[in-house]
């Protein structure tokens, strides 16, 4: 490693809150696929630790509801934690510690906008996960995760976040006429890798509810959750 990319990954660990002992592992966690397609002097990427952190991070979430709600169900408990690592998730927790700027991509991928592509920077993260733990241990792991899902993780498990309101406003409509349905960004605001956004949903052209999130998705469905309330759709049923 150069004396650079030594000073880059000290300044992530200080983001991240987590100090390697081996910092080549936290290296190979940022390194992208096509990065090392187009060195050849570089023998490895990090789809193998992605492979890794995607089930250490399965077991932290999964532990992690086991013992905090023990009223819910095998069945609710999978469905909050399909929420949570999906990767609409996991993009967003990713742009929060910047890894789109600390992981090392192709020439090609940046021209198409690798470093902001939902899927490459789930999987960095995943990446990041596993070398956590291969360096550190599992409670390090833990530590790290929680320090940045543990909010999102309650958030959903109240059903703030993982009811789908935009399939339940659908069917809603469906049922009773044919109406236009159009989400439309009113706003974006806040840094690159912590933005918020402002959703309407729009029906037949009229507004009729109004939602922010983390993300585009996030914002869509409280706006469709507050259209429901809108039109007294008891949201219990």
């Amino acid at each position: 490693m150069t004396k650079d990319r030594i000073n880059e990954l000290k300044e992530f660990e200080e983001i991240i809150g987590v100090k390697f002992q081996k910092l080549f592992i936290l290296d190979l966690a940022l390194t992208h696929s096509s990065f090392a397609n187009e060195h050849p002097s570089i023998l490895n990427h990090n789809e193998r630790l992605e492979f890794l952190g995607d089930s250490v991070l399965s077991m932290i979430v999964s532990e992690y509801l086991y013992k905090k709600y023990k009223d819910k169900q095998e069945g609710k408990l999978s469905r909050i934690r399909a929420s949570v690592v999906c990767e609409s998730s996991l993009s967003e927790m990713a742009r929060k510690i910047m890894i789109n700027k600390y992981i090392s991509i192709g020439k090609g991928e940046e021209l198409t906008g690798g470093r902001n592509k939902d899927s490459l920077l789930a999987d960095a993260l995943e990446a990041v996960i596993a070398a956590i733990y291969i360096d550190s241990g599992y409670e390090a792991a833990k530590n790290f995760v929680l320090n940045f899902l543990k909010d999102k993780i309650d958030a959903v498990s109240k059903d703030e976040i993982f009811n789908d309101y935009k399939s339940k406003l659908q069917e809603y409509l469906q049922k009773r006429q044919d109406c236009l349905i159009k989400y439309n960004l009113l706003s974006e605001s806040g840094l690159p890798h912590d933005k918020t956004f402002e959703i309407e949903v729009q029906i037949d052209g009229k507004s009729s509810g109004k939602g922010k999130g983390k993300s585009k998705k996030e914002a869509e469905q409280r706006a469709a959750k507050q259209a429901l309330k809108n039109l007294g759709v008891d949201l219990d049923e």
